[in-house]
């Protein structure tokens, strides 16, 4: 499902470099300082159809791929939220798809 959420919605994959891959999607963290006012970072914007298939898909890819999975614990274990950490992994896995498309290589567990 995610691959083909992700070639229908997302043709810009592989043509972007990793920071503005992750703001298409809506995985990075933004900012709404103002002067001396300083606010948590939030992810927003972005396409919402392909956030919500990739949340899925990672919900079942931090307990199958070895990969995120350890990813996603280091993450726990540094204290951050579950959410925050599962959002963190689909950033991880929207940057290493972009590089795979971008470099013609395929998935190897030395990608992540």
């Amino acid at each position: 499902m995610l691959a083909y959420t992700l070639i229908g919605e997302l043709p810009e994959l592989g043509k972007l470099n990793r920071k503005e891959i992750a703001a298409l999607v809506g995985v990075a963290p933004m900012n709404r300082d103002s002067g001396s006012w300083n606010c948590k970072r939030r992810i927003r914007g972005g396409r919402h159809r392909i956030r919500t298939v990739m949340f899925m898909a990672m919900l079942s890819s931090i307990q199958c791929n070895p990969v995120f999975k350890r990813f996603y614990e280091h993450l726990k274990a540094q204290g951050k939220l579950p959410k925050v950490a599962i959002i963190a992994c689909m950033r991880k896995l929207i940057v290493v798809l972009n590089t795979m498309l971008k470099n013609e290589t395929r998935w190897g567990e030395n990608m992540a």
